[in-house]
């Protein structure tokens, strides 16, 4: 007889961020948005 047994322990820890922080994040999610923006376009010029 086997007996498997799997366990798993899931943390969410959340932080406080600094308005620096959010600032920079902000930033990234602009960032990262142009470009995708950016490679759809060249995507569809292509096709």
């Amino acid at each position: 007889m086997t007996l498997n047994m799997l366990f798993f322990t899931i943390t969410i820890k959340f932080t406080q961020m600094t308005a620096e922080e959010y600032m920079h994040q902000q930033q990234i999610k602009k960032i990262r948005e142009e470009y995708m923006d950016r490679a759809i376009q060249h995507r569809s010029f292509l096709n």
